[in-house]
């Protein structure tokens, strides 16, 4: 019988990500490994069958040795620390329901680059545009632009012209 082979590079790249997309499937992932260890393949095999570094394969298999079955479930991932607290977060949403000038910055809307100022001067604290941009999403902020303004408009001729005018 002639061995099966899968030619394309990109399906074990899809393979691995399928792998890594589910809790269940890298427990089961962890589960093979510490299988195939203990019929006698060696963490460097395993890692390069299962693709994956010896180092991860001998930490399964150590979980496995003190802990058991429990040990190759996913543990908690901490992630990294906020840098802004859930009081600031509080005072942040606050200040945004207000115009920035109440605020003291010299513009008239909010926006990343005026958020991120206004973080940084007062509290002390970093943040890039695109991660103030984030927090408007976080905080359910919507960005309003107001709509502009002719020079030389005629404003009973536009008070006329609205849908939702008096007269």
């Amino acid at each position: 019988m002639r061995p099966l082979t899968i030619a394309d590079a990109t399906s074990v790249l899809s393979l691995q990500q399928e792998i890594q997309r589910s809790e269940e499937s890298r427990y089961d992932h962890r589960l093979h490994g510490v299988l195939l260890v203990a019929q006698g393949m060696t963490c460097p095999d395993v890692a390069r069958l299962l693709g994956d570094a010896p180092r991860s394969v001998e930490y399964w298999v150590h979980r496995y040795q003190v802990q058991g079955l429990g040990g190759l479930t996913e543990g908690e991932r901490s992630g990294r620390p906020r840098r802004l607290s859930e009081k600031q977060m509080e005072a942040i949403n606050r200040v945004l329901r207000n115009r920035p000038s109440d605020a003291g910055m010299r513009v008239n809307l909010w926006d990343g680059k005026t958020l991120s100022a206004w973080i940084e001067k007062t509290y002390g604290v970093q943040l890039k545009v695109r991660q103030c941009q984030r927090l408007f999403r976080q905080l359910e902020f919507r960005l309003r632009k107001p709509r502009p303004l002719l020079a030389k408009a005629d404003l009973g001729r536009q008070k006329k012209h609205k849908k939702n005018s008096e007269n």
